[in-house]
């Protein structure tokens, strides 16, 4: 699930990854172009409610592409704006637009 809310900073917002405590995994990252699709640098961390949560602030007026890593797996996020595929895969797409 995703939840974007307005950011103190002008022309971006705040948007939160959120995965159920159902999930049962070690690691589990946000990964996508508004990253660099870097697998480490935006871990979600589990609350005590057990989600699985990250937030980022990202600039308005764009659409982003992004995939969980889970254990060293992809997948999608099933709540997302939106879905392209990309090498076999699926992304999950973000819009702020």
């Amino acid at each position: 699930m995703i939840h974007k809310t307005v950011s103190p900073r002008p022309a971006h917002a705040q948007v939160t990854f959120e995965l159920p405590a159902s999930l049962w995994a070690d690691k589990v990252f946000v990964v996508g172009d508004f990253n660099h699709w870097s697998a480490t640098s935006t871990p979600l961390t589990q609350t005590r409610d057990g989600v699985w949560r990250a937030t980022v602030e990202l600039p308005i007026g764009q659409q982003y592409q992004f995939r969980y890593w889970v254990n060293g797996a992809w997948t999608a996020d099933g709540q997302a704006d939106g879905f392209v595929s990309h090498e076999g895969l699926s992304n999950s797409i973000l819009s702020l637009a």
